[in-house]
């Protein structure tokens, strides 16, 4: 009787212990990785067999977008659950699409990231790879949420002779002019597979934002050639084995499922000859849908039903409220966000009405889309001039079916005037909320400043 009671009490406190225990999450957030760059989204020349198997093990996202078609404004989203204009960080301090090196501006340190809300809940948190959201100490990884930071402060091809692209631990240059490093995928693979083996014990958040697949093409040599997509196939062929160490750790350290795995890209492909965002139209830097419907996968043994699928309108604005909601976290409070927690869609337990009702295509800081249910509408716009790239030519007011016409092929406008004057009330509360060219949002925030920049330098070497 002694005996039986001691067993009931220990399995009692067992099974309080693993429903009180928190999940850990891997975000791994690829950069200009096409729609059907992965085999589970269609691809025919990079062979991704462990992406293939997430997606069997887990749910593909067909709708998931990101909140802009460049890198900068994506990861400001990821990080914070608001759209790019909301903490304006959707131009730089000379209007253009992305920071550099050098950068006086950056994410501010006041808005609170995912990290941060994780670390409330006794998180360990990790950035490896790319950050791209400010070089000042300010605006580092460090700065904004995570322990520990280790990777590319930027894009792999802004290696400037003021800033040679510096490879960073925390704030330290520990090397410089790593622009045709090959080694940079396999670098951030260890690393994050010591931060998984050094915390396996406790929960945590790995932030991975591989440099992967941006320009320039910098595989392996192990990898050269194995594709059927030249250097490009080549490097995605490389992410896919760096997944599989991944999941090969979490096997290993028997965590496997107690984590959350969420594999996506910060745009569509920008290639033009390589890589592949069919059957979208449109490529990074444009608002079709190539430029910002992104491949997403995500994988949790046990809790998210394998092999599914969800169409709803999801984006990386998702990604910290539903994190937050998983770790019994509280959102930021006393600001407003525009992610919403999507736990139920990736649990199969979702209803007809999930999703976003209403996603917004900014380009910089213009609005140019809107998308609500299956229905997608450009507004109309006049012909601008930037300083990056080609000048905007004018543009006519749009509307799409993307659920019988996903390619964007016939503009169905005339045809539907009340589906028109619906999503045109949509752009004008985006309009008065987040703002538009010439015209600030009520609900926008400032971005971080610093008066002196303060980029990321290798210090000369002591006598």
């Amino acid at each position: 009787m002694c005996h039986t009671l001691t067993l009931l009490l220990t399995l009692l406190t067992l099974n309080t212990s693993l429903a009180d225990q928190k999940p850990n999450f891997i975000v791994v957030f690829c950069d200009d990785l096409g729609y059907a760059d992965i085999g589970p989204f269609g691809s025919k020349t990079h062979d991704t067999p462990v992406l293939d198997r997430m997606a069997r093990e887990g749910i593909r996202l067909t709708d998931f977008y990101s909140t802009c078609s460049v890198c900068t404004p994506s990861r400001s989203s990821l990080m914070t659950g608001c759209y790019p204009r909301r903490v304006n960080m959707h131009v730089d301090q000379q209007n253009r699409c992305v920071l550099f090196p050098a950068a006086r501006k950056g994410l501010n340190p006041s808005e609170i990231t995912v990290a941060e809300v994780l670390k409330t809940r006794g998180y360990a948190t990790m950035a490896v790879g790319k950050w791209h959201l400010g070089d000042h100490p300010d605006f580092m990884p460090t700065n904004q949420g995570f322990d520990h930071y280790f990777g590319i402060p930027y894009s792999n091809d802004m290696n400037r002779k003021q800033v040679p692209l510096p490879l960073v631990r925390d704030l330290t240059t520990i090397a410089s002019g790593v622009q045709k490093d090959t080694s940079i995928t396999r670098q951030y693979t260890e690393e994050a597979v010591r931060f998984v083996k050094a915390n396996r014990s406790r929960p945590f958040f790995l932030y991975l934002p591989h440099t992967a697949v941006h320009l320039p093409l910098v595989p392996a040599q192990r990898f050269r050639g194995k594709s059927r997509d030249g250097l490009y196939g080549d490097w995605v062929q490389e992410i896919d084995w760096s997944m599989g160490e991944l999941f090969k750790t979490l096997t290993e350290c028997d965590i496997d499922r107690q984590t959350l795995v969420l594999f996506t890209s910060d745009n569509g492909s920008a290639r033009a000859r390589q890589g592949s965002n069919l059957p979208l139209r449109g490529r990074k830097g444009q608002t079709d849908e190539g430029g910002m419907r992104v491949p997403c996968v995500a994988r949790w043994p046990g809790r998210i039903p394998a092999g599914t699928s969800s169409d709803a309108i999801t984006s990386t604005l998702d990604v910290l409220p539903t994190l937050a909601h998983l770790a019994g976290a509280n959102p930021p409070a006393g600001r407003r966000i525009d992610g919403k927690n999507i736990w139920p869609i990736l649990s199969g337990k979702a209803g007809p009405m999930a999703g976003h009702h209403a996603f917004y295509y900014y380009q910089m800081d213009q609005l140019q889309a809107v998308r609500s249910g299956p229905w997608k509408m450009f507004v109309a716009m006049k012909a601008k001039k930037r300083n990056w790239g080609k000048p905007e030519p004018a543009q006519p007011l749009k509307l799409f079916h993307l659920k019988t016409d996903i390619h964007e092929d016939h503009n169905v406008a005339a045809k539907h005037p009340k589906v028109v004057a619906q999503l045109q009330r949509l752009v004008e509360t985006a309009r008065e909320d987040l703002g538009d060219t010439g015209r600030p949002g009520t609900g926008q925030r400032k971005a971080g400043w610093v008066k002196t920049a303060s980029p990321r330098l290798l210090k000369p070497a002591a006598d």
